[in-house]
Protein backbone atom coordinates (compact mmCIF):
# COMPACT_ATOMS: atom_id res chain seq x y z
CA UNK A 1 0.00 0.00 0.00
CA UNK A 2 1.37 3.94 -0.82
CA UNK A 3 -0.48 4.79 2.30
CA UNK A 4 -0.09 2.96 6.04
CA UNK A 5 -3.73 2.57 7.15
CA UNK A 6 -4.80 3.68 10.63
CA UNK A 7 -5.67 0.87 13.11
CA UNK A 8 -8.85 0.67 14.95
CA UNK A 9 -7.53 1.79 18.33
CA UNK A 10 -6.46 5.12 17.09
CA UNK A 11 -9.62 5.93 15.04
CA UNK A 12 -11.89 8.64 16.48
CA UNK A 13 -14.32 6.78 18.42
CA UNK A 14 -17.14 7.67 16.34
CA UNK A 15 -15.88 5.59 13.45
CA UNK A 16 -15.59 2.46 16.10
CA UNK A 17 -18.94 1.35 15.11
CA UNK A 18 -18.26 1.01 11.57
CA UNK A 19 -15.46 -1.55 11.87
CA UNK A 20 -17.30 -2.94 14.39
CA UNK A 21 -20.18 -3.83 11.45
CA UNK A 22 -17.07 -4.56 8.70
CA UNK A 23 -15.97 -7.07 11.05
CA UNK A 24 -19.15 -8.57 11.62
CA UNK A 25 -19.80 -8.91 8.17
CA UNK A 26 -16.58 -9.50 6.53
CA UNK A 27 -14.67 -11.18 9.47
CA UNK A 28 -12.25 -8.34 9.40
CA UNK A 29 -11.33 -4.81 8.98
CA UNK A 30 -11.12 -3.88 5.72
CA UNK A 31 -7.87 -2.04 4.73
CA UNK A 32 -9.60 0.59 2.46
CA UNK A 33 -11.49 1.84 4.94
CA UNK A 34 -8.62 1.92 7.42
CA UNK A 35 -7.25 3.77 4.54
CA UNK A 36 -10.21 6.49 4.50
CA UNK A 37 -10.03 6.85 8.02
CA UNK A 38 -6.78 8.87 8.04
CA UNK A 39 -9.83 11.24 7.35
CA UNK A 40 -12.57 11.19 9.36
CA UNK A 41 -15.48 13.41 8.22
CA UNK A 42 -14.74 12.30 4.49
CA UNK A 43 -14.86 8.73 5.77
CA UNK A 44 -18.02 9.61 7.14
CA UNK A 45 -19.21 10.70 4.39
CA UNK A 46 -17.92 8.36 1.93
CA UNK A 47 -19.47 5.59 4.07
CA UNK A 48 -23.02 6.86 4.46
CA UNK A 49 -23.39 7.65 0.57
CA UNK A 50 -22.84 3.68 -0.12
CA UNK A 51 -25.09 2.98 3.04
CA UNK A 52 -27.46 4.93 0.87
CA UNK A 53 -26.75 3.00 -2.86
CA UNK A 54 -26.62 0.25 -1.03
CA UNK A 55 -29.54 -0.10 0.25
CA UNK A 56 -31.97 -2.87 0.36
CA UNK A 57 -34.90 -0.66 -1.09
CA UNK A 58 -32.76 0.24 -4.05
CA UNK A 59 -34.52 -0.75 -7.60
CA UNK A 60 -31.38 -2.66 -9.02
CA UNK A 61 -31.42 -6.14 -7.67
CA UNK A 62 -28.59 -7.15 -5.35
CA UNK A 63 -26.98 -9.42 -7.73
CA UNK A 64 -27.10 -7.45 -10.65
CA UNK A 65 -25.63 -4.28 -8.59
CA UNK A 66 -22.63 -6.54 -7.46
CA UNK A 67 -21.89 -7.53 -11.26
CA UNK A 68 -21.43 -3.84 -11.60
CA UNK A 69 -19.10 -3.32 -8.97
CA UNK A 70 -17.23 -6.15 -9.86
CA UNK A 71 -17.03 -5.41 -13.69
CA UNK A 72 -15.94 -1.47 -12.55
CA UNK A 73 -13.58 -2.61 -10.28
CA UNK A 74 -12.27 -5.10 -13.18
CA UNK A 75 -11.98 -1.79 -15.52
CA UNK A 76 -9.94 0.53 -13.23
CA UNK A 77 -7.65 -2.52 -11.58
CA UNK A 78 -8.69 -2.23 -8.27
CA UNK A 79 -7.74 -5.98 -7.20
CA UNK A 80 -9.00 -5.13 -3.32
CA UNK A 81 -12.71 -4.70 -4.90
CA UNK A 82 -12.22 -7.36 -7.23
CA UNK A 83 -11.75 -9.73 -4.09
CA UNK A 84 -14.77 -8.54 -1.92
CA UNK A 85 -17.62 -7.56 -4.46
CA UNK A 86 -16.58 -11.04 -6.34
CA UNK A 87 -17.15 -12.31 -2.29
CA UNK A 88 -20.86 -10.62 -2.17
CA UNK A 89 -21.71 -11.60 -5.49
CA UNK A 90 -21.21 -15.53 -4.66
CA UNK A 91 -22.84 -14.44 -1.39
CA UNK A 92 -25.68 -13.31 -3.48
CA UNK A 93 -25.83 -16.66 -5.28
CA UNK A 94 -24.12 -15.96 -8.57
CA UNK A 95 -22.36 -19.16 -9.47
CA UNK A 96 -18.48 -19.12 -9.72
CA UNK A 97 -18.73 -19.60 -13.46
CA UNK A 98 -20.65 -16.45 -14.14
CA UNK A 99 -18.18 -14.45 -11.77
CA UNK A 100 -15.55 -15.72 -14.12
CA UNK A 101 -16.79 -14.89 -17.47
CA UNK A 102 -17.39 -10.95 -16.02
CA UNK A 103 -14.47 -9.88 -17.93
CA UNK A 104 -15.52 -11.38 -20.77
CA UNK A 105 -19.49 -10.85 -20.72
CA UNK A 106 -19.98 -9.87 -24.35
CA UNK A 107 -18.85 -13.27 -25.13
CA UNK A 108 -20.68 -15.60 -23.08
CA UNK A 109 -24.53 -16.67 -22.80
CA UNK A 110 -24.81 -16.54 -19.51
CA UNK A 111 -25.77 -13.07 -19.43
CA UNK A 112 -29.24 -12.31 -20.21
CA UNK A 113 -30.32 -8.17 -21.75
CA UNK A 114 -30.79 -6.57 -19.10
CA UNK A 115 -27.40 -7.64 -17.23
CA UNK A 116 -25.86 -7.01 -20.80
CA UNK A 117 -27.21 -3.71 -20.83
CA UNK A 118 -26.37 -2.45 -17.63
CA UNK A 119 -22.77 -3.58 -17.64
CA UNK A 120 -22.45 -1.79 -21.25
CA UNK A 121 -23.66 1.45 -19.77
CA UNK A 122 -21.50 0.79 -16.75
CA UNK A 123 -18.51 -0.13 -19.11
CA UNK A 124 -19.09 3.26 -20.93
CA UNK A 125 -19.74 5.31 -17.54
CA UNK A 126 -15.90 3.53 -17.05
CA UNK A 127 -14.10 3.90 -20.06
CA UNK A 128 -15.80 7.13 -21.78
CA UNK A 129 -14.64 10.05 -21.78
CA UNK A 130 -17.66 11.84 -23.50
CA UNK A 131 -21.50 11.53 -23.55
CA UNK A 132 -23.46 7.99 -23.41
CA UNK A 133 -24.79 7.40 -25.99
CA UNK A 134 -28.48 8.03 -26.32
CA UNK A 135 -29.14 4.91 -27.73
CA UNK A 136 -27.20 2.65 -24.94
CA UNK A 137 -29.86 4.89 -22.14
CA UNK A 138 -32.90 4.32 -23.97
CA UNK A 139 -31.28 -0.01 -24.08
CA UNK A 140 -30.68 0.56 -20.16
CA UNK A 141 -34.51 2.37 -19.96
CA UNK A 142 -36.48 -0.83 -21.34
CA UNK A 143 -35.40 -2.47 -18.01
CA UNK A 144 -35.38 0.55 -15.45
CA UNK A 145 -37.67 3.10 -14.76
CA UNK A 146 -36.13 6.95 -13.96
CA UNK A 147 -35.55 6.38 -10.28
CA UNK A 148 -33.81 3.33 -11.36
CA UNK A 149 -31.11 4.96 -13.70
CA UNK A 150 -30.21 7.58 -11.52
CA UNK A 151 -29.48 5.07 -8.48
CA UNK A 152 -27.62 2.45 -11.12
CA UNK A 153 -26.38 5.67 -12.35
CA UNK A 154 -25.13 6.77 -8.86
CA UNK A 155 -24.13 3.25 -8.11
CA UNK A 156 -21.62 3.21 -10.99
CA UNK A 157 -20.22 6.47 -10.27
CA UNK A 158 -19.23 5.44 -6.32
CA UNK A 159 -17.84 1.93 -7.57
CA UNK A 160 -15.62 4.31 -9.98
CA UNK A 161 -14.53 6.75 -7.21
CA UNK A 162 -13.81 3.58 -4.50
CA UNK A 163 -12.41 1.56 -7.38
CA UNK A 164 -9.97 4.68 -8.51
CA UNK A 165 -8.83 5.45 -4.77
CA UNK A 166 -8.27 2.21 -3.83
CA UNK A 167 -6.03 1.14 -7.54
CA UNK A 168 -4.17 4.90 -6.54
CA UNK A 169 -3.20 3.54 -3.60
CA UNK A 170 -2.46 0.01 -3.61
CA UNK A 171 -4.77 -1.41 -1.73
CA UNK A 172 -4.34 -5.12 -2.00
CA UNK A 173 -6.98 -8.09 -2.20
CA UNK A 174 -7.48 -9.56 1.50
CA UNK A 175 -8.66 -13.08 0.09
CA UNK A 176 -12.10 -12.86 0.41
CA UNK A 177 -12.67 -14.80 -2.86
CA UNK A 178 -10.83 -17.97 -4.52
CA UNK A 179 -10.55 -15.89 -7.71
CA UNK A 180 -7.16 -15.75 -9.35
CA UNK A 181 -5.15 -12.40 -9.02
CA UNK A 182 -5.95 -11.48 -12.47
CA UNK A 183 -8.43 -8.13 -13.21
CA UNK A 184 -9.57 -7.53 -16.84
CA UNK A 185 -10.23 -4.69 -19.09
Amino acid sequence: MRVEPLTVPSCPWYLKPFFWNQRRKYGEDLQAALIWARIPRVFLGVATLYGQIDRGTSPIPPTLRSLITVRVSQLNGCHFCVDLNSATLLKRGVGMDKVMALADWRDSEMFDDRERATLDYAEAMTQGAGEIPDSLVDRVKRHFDGDALVDLTALIAFQNMSSKFNSALAVPPQGFCPLPGQVAS
